[in-house]
């Protein structure tokens, strides 16, 4: 009789490959995302335009998932899992393209919207699918998964811009072949591969917020985080006096850190209370946030310790998504990553015009003063919510 690892024994064929499928295919997008926001960025940077306003341009993705999260579960209903992917991802390469032919930067805020409607769906629907098809009790495992092989596109992507460069066509074409080769995966699964998409046509946003204050918060963090960082970090870069390739570079540790730690984030994740975990990430995030700026000039250190401080607070993510998973089931938990992206694509719109004006306002170390104030912020707010005076909601 073969040995069966009990950490694996709930994973039968079917789950594998449905989580192989959904996990492959967000995470050949984080490539390509994690290729094109910075791009953006430094093609804005180049042509002279303030870091607030390139903040702004980043936050016009957020407004586009904002609007597009509370309508992908009936779209998912709808037309079904796959075939929503599927366009989802032709729209996403036919936006590159077009970004690659119309240097008009006032036409790429339209393309903005665009590329960032189809990553919602991409986005929410393959976190749906990971979310269902995980087995209870190693939900944490599996978002730990997820959110290191994601890590390892969000490596690749700006290793890849490293390679291409910032200018000429090549790297649009590059990154739009990524996204494409994301609708391999979804096709491999098969029908049965996919779980059906359950959920109302409206996230029930207030309601989800009442039952898990703490886990939405975690998402509007990490979109003004993670957003803000892809596209300011490299602008801190180059105005510390960083080369361009160093000023890239600086995403690839973060996400080199992202793909070490999630993993053990999550299986601790699976025995401990995620509440505790989420705290212990904001204090790490706002420790590292006010100590970054001064190692800067210490390259090695600086990148040791911006490696540590992006897997930490990489975390985040994956164990508020865990807490989702852990309330909400069957048609609720759709509505529920609807309305977690919701507050990602919150913190995409805020974050980024916050991080630049910061940045412009106290060049370079702004960036990380602001990222200072809402670490801050939301060690407050979990103190509301979970400390020994915690405000009454459903669910605590």
């Amino acid at each position: 009789m073969r040995y069966k690892a009990p950490m694996f024994s709930a994973f039968d064929s079917s789950t594998r490959r449905s989580l192989a499928a959904a996990i492959s295919c967000i995470s050949i997008v984080g490539v390509g995302l994690s290729l094109v926001i910075p791009l953006l960025s430094l093609r804005l940077e180049a042509a002279g335009f303030p870091a607030g306003t390139n903040g702004l341009h980043v936050a016009v993705t957020g407004l586009a998932a904002l609007v597009g999260a509370p309508l992908t579960p009936h779209l998912g209903r709808l037309f079904g899992l796959r075939p929503l992917l599927i366009v989802s991802i032709a729209l996403g390469v036919g936006s590159l393209l077009a970004f690659a032919f119309i240097p008009d930067y006032r036409v790429w805020l339209g393309l903005r919207a665009l590329f960032g409607l189809s990553l919602t769906v991409i986005f929410v629907v393959s976190e749906y699918w990971i979310s269902a098809a995980a087995p209870r009790g190693q939900r944490g495992m599996v978002l730990g998964l997820y959110a290191t092989v994601l890590a390892l596109g969000f490596a690749v992507g700006p290793a890849l811009l490293s390679l291409t460069g910032a200018k000429g066509l090549l790297p649009f074409f590059v990154a739009a072949g990524l996204i494409g080769a994301a609708a391999v995966p979804v096709i491999w699964a098969g029908e049965a591969g996919a779980v059906e998409m359950k959920g109302a046509a409206r996230p029930e946003l207030k309601k989800i917020f009442l039952a898990a204050p703490i886990a939405l918060a975690t998402g509007l963090l990490y979109g003004a985080l993670e957003t803000g960082l892809n596209g300011l970090l490299p602008v801190f870069g180059l105005r510390a006096g960083f080369s361009p390739s160093w000023s890239i570079f600086q995403l690839t540790l973060i996400a080199l850190g992202n793909v070490v730690f999630p993993i053990p984030i999550g299986v601790i994740a699976d025995r401990a209370r995620k509440t505790r975990l989420l705290a212990l990430f904001g204090l790490v995030g706002f420790i590292g946030a006010s100590s970054l700026p001064v190692l800067a000039a210490h390259r090695t250190v600086y990148a040791f310790a911006l490696f540590v401080w992006g897997g930490v607070v990489g975390g985040l993510y994956p164990v508020g998504l865990a807490i989702l998973a852990e309330k909400f089931h069957g048609s609720r938990l759709s509505a529920a990553n609807a309305s977690y992206i919701m507050m990602y694509a919150a913190g995409m719109i805020a974050g980024p015009p916050a991080l630049g004006l910061g940045l412009d306002l106290a060049p370079p170390h702004g960036l990380f003063d602001a990222l200072s104030l809402f670490f801050a912020a939301y060690l407050a707010l979990i103190a509301a919510f979970a400390g020994p005076f915690r405000l009454r909601t459903k669910g605590t």
